[in-house]
């Protein structure tokens, strides 16, 4: 029985508190704004997300260019002086005189399965 007195009293204050004028306004408003700052497709969220993106997106365009710009000044290089064709291609693609030999020596180790013969098989 004292249960149901203690429900009765909460519709009571509850029925009274929403039967005021401004309470149909507040619950509008509350709900309005945790739609927009929350679920919605433009949220406060999701703008926080793109201001953060952006950035990141700012500093990739700052290494581009930047690897661009140097790339930009090996071409001018390249254009001006013969001597650093020369330079590049016997760096980077072992290209030789007629009587020169190139030797390339590796840190590498082999890996396992180059060391063992193609017809044995390890089980």
């Amino acid at each position: 029985m004292r249960k149901f007195k203690f429900v009765e009293k909460v519709k009571t204050r509850v029925s009274d508190v929403w039967h005021l004028w401004y309470m149909k306004y507040l619950l509008v408003c509350v709900i309005g704004i945790l739609i927009v700052g929350f679920l919605d497709e433009n949220s406060i969220m999701s703008h926080f997300y793109y201001m953060q993106r952006k950035e990141a997106l700012k500093e990739e365009i700052k290494v581009y260019e930047d690897l661009n710009q140097s790339n930009k000044d090996k071409i001018k290089q390249l254009q001006e002086n013969p001597k650093a064709m020369e330079k590049i291609a016997r760096e980077r693609y072992f290209m030789k005189a007629d009587d020169e030999d190139i030797f390339v020596l590796s840190d590498d180790n082999p890996p396992a399965s180059a060391i063992q013969p193609a017809n044995e098989r390890t089980e």
